[in-house]
């Protein structure tokens, strides 16, 4: 009788794994088949690279808005592709995210901002990774060459963007630098690995250290923008650009936040960053709506939450979602989950994947400019951007599709 308990609960127990990975299965192939059914109309729309037609956005008209290659995002559609490539093994993609990633090589010697890392570390990185060629490796690191010429020993972080004035008009940023700045530093680990060159590694490193200690208020919210001062490295002031007010949570800095430091704990195992991406992770995921996906800021209209006069979000406090911030943490935390040990952070991965490719935020077949995901923002302070498809919100959800794939479970 015992046997056959035994027998029963093991039957059982295959039954349910097998019915949980049937689930996932279809999932992942009922996606795929969207993105490769979308991806086909968005490069028909798009034709071949020419160094001025990388896919952003979508204009008021609902046509598709493009970018030069010096924009801060050109890698990310080569990266789709790659990712297509990954998810399908179908060589078509393999050989059209090669032609776009090639169209890219020549801004590995690029040093007019901070970008450089997702311009070619998601292009060339991906590349690399999936199809390693000596020349793309060599790519990189002339890429990683030119992003650090951004570094100062002074400040001990790499600067993002050159002079600009904060939103009051009146406070100059001589040396601002962003928690995006975060991404961009797989990059430089990638090359001190594959060049023997420590100093790489050094400059991410202590940008990382600077940042944890800058960047963060006592919750483990994020600052946008930490401005520092040229000749003695101190912090002049900490402010948004692109987030609601000064002192608010603007969604998507917190995402790069939670993905930066779950990288750089990734390259250093040093349990600094993983506490940050830990705490980081907390407190973002604490106040998030049913569905999982965030307004672009958190503290939008709240009292003790002000924008300076000069941004659109003063008279713009509508309560839009930011499907971007959602994808980058979904990604994030798929990898986060198996460093901190948290169950939970995959569950909730896994119900933020499954609610970004519902109606509510994946795109018709044929529209959104045959972009993936809708409902993102790019910045309401700039009027720009917002309720739209955004190319990197498509990387990050696509991202986050191969890492479910991958996940053993």
């Amino acid at each position: 009788m015992r046997k056959f308990q035994i027998l029963f609960f093991s039957l059982a127990l295959v039954s349910l794994t097998t019915a949980c990975e049937n689930e996932k299965t279809v999932f992942i192939k009922k996606n795929v088949a969207f993105v490769t059914a979308q991806t086909d109309k968005m490069l028909t729309s798009v034709g071949k690279p020419d160094g001025k037609n990388y896919p952003r956005t979508m204009n008021d008209d609902g046509s598709l808005a493009v970018s030069s290659k010096y924009d801060w995002t050109p890698g990310f559609f080569p990266g789709s592709l790659w990712y297509l490539y990954e998810l399908t093994g179908d060589h078509k993609w393999k050989d059209v995210a090669e032609q776009w990633t090639n169209s890219l090589e020549s801004l590995k010697t690029f040093t007019k901002h901070h970008d450089l890392g997702f311009m070619m570390y998601c292009s060339y990185g991906n590349a690399q990774r999936l199809d390693p060629k000596p020349g793309s490796e060599a790519i990189l690191v002339e890429s990683a060459n030119s992003l650090s010429t951004r570094f100062s020993e002074s400040t001990g972080v790499i600067k993002s963007w050159n002079y600009r004035k904060a939103w009051n008009d009146t406070v100059e940023w001589f040396y601002p630098v962003i928690i995006d700045n975060m991404m961009n530093l797989e990059m430089l680990f990638y090359a001190s690995k594959v060049s023997g060159d420590k100093k790489y590694y050094d400059i991410a490193v202590k940008h990382s250290e600077s940042t944890l200690k800058n960047h963060f208020r006592d919750d483990f919210t994020t600052y946008h923008v930490v401005n520092y001062d040229t000749i003695t490295g101190e912090v002049l002031n900490r402010a948004t650009c692109q987030g609601f007010s000064d002192n608010s949570m603007w969604s998507r800095g917190q995402a790069w936040a939670i993905y930066g430091f779950t990288m750089v704990y990734r390259e250093t195992k040093d349990p600094r960053f993983l506490d940050a991406a830990v705490k980081a992770t907390d407190i973002y995921l604490k106040d998030l709506p049913e569905d999982l996906v965030p307004l672009w800021d958190f503290n939008v209209g709240e009292p003790g939450y002000q924008p300076e006069e000069k941004s659109y979000a003063v008279q713009f406090q509508e309560k839009c979602k930011d499907a971007s911030a959602a994808a980058i943490v979904c990604s994030a935390l798929f990898e986060l989950s198996e460093y901190a040990n948290k169950e939970t952070y995959i569950d909730c991965a896994v119900k933020m994947l499954h609610s970004l490719a519902s109606p509510a935020y994946r795109a018709p077949l044929g529209e959104n400019a045959n972009f993936l995901l809708m409902h993102s923002v790019g910045s309401i302070p700039h009027q720009a951007e917002i309720e739209k498809p955004l190319v990197y919100a498509d990387y990050y959800f696509l991202e986050a599709l191969v890492r479910y794939k991958n996940l053993k479970k």
